[in-house]
């Protein structure tokens, strides 16, 4: 990205305002992509513990083959998800508060085992719609992770040193223009001395 300037005072106090605020930012930006990365790294390793947790519940699951072929899966909906929102490190991520469920009656007594399979059944839907709501969350992370990133390469690797590029460049087009103009005076006034001594000479003779 150029930076547009002029070769002017204004200009030079416009890039020198720019410059400031940039430089007064960065460290900011900076701390929020450091916080970002941490949150990041910690849903992934949120998501890796639910992953490892929904395997050790589907080998339940699995464990229980001569259950599933009487239980009726039925038994057991989701009536509702209570969510919320919070702020990390500036983000709003979803969070899940509850999960309500709704456990069709059965007869304990014919079947016994089916509270087994509705608990087990509950355990698996919670940690399936946790996992959603991480992965969720871990996606708004990633996502305002990235922007930060691109800000704070685009602060430090571009607009930082092309306003002090900027600064410099005006600087010593005033400085070069300033030194033609005491030049030019200098001429001026040695030509000016220099007919005043004449027209005294003609004066004088």
């Amino acid at each position: 990205m150029a930076i547009k300037f002029q070769y002017n005072k204004t200009s030079l106090q416009q890039q020198q305002k720019q410059l400031k605020m940039r430089e007064r930012t960065l460290p900011t930006i900076k701390s929020k992509e450091s916080a970002l990365r941490l949150e990041v790294k910690k849903a992934r390793r949120e998501i890796d513990a639910l992953n490892e947790q929904l395997e050790q519940g589907i080998q339940g699951y699995q464990d229980m083959v001569a259950l599933w072929d009487e239980f009726d899966p039925t038994l057991v909906s989701v009536t509702d998800v209570k969510l919320s929102t919070k702020k990390i490190a500036g983000v709003v991520v979803p969070v899940l508060d509850n999960i309500d469920y709704e456990v069709k009656p059965f007869s304990l007594f014919s079947h016994p085992s089916f509270a087994q399979g509705v608990e087990l059944l509950k355990a698996l839907a919670t940690l399936g719609i946790e996992a959603e709501f991480l992965n969720l969350k871990l996606e708004y992370l990633e996502y305002a992770r990235r922007k930060t990133t691109q800000k704070v390469n685009l602060f430090e690797k571009v607009q930082i040193p092309g306003y002090k590029d900027a600064i410099l460049k005006i600087k010593r087009y005033l400085e070069d223009e300033e030194s033609l103009s005491k030049a030019s005076q200098k001429i001026m006034r040695t030509n000016l001395e220099i007919r005043a001594a004449k027209q005294k000479e003609r004066l004088a003779q």
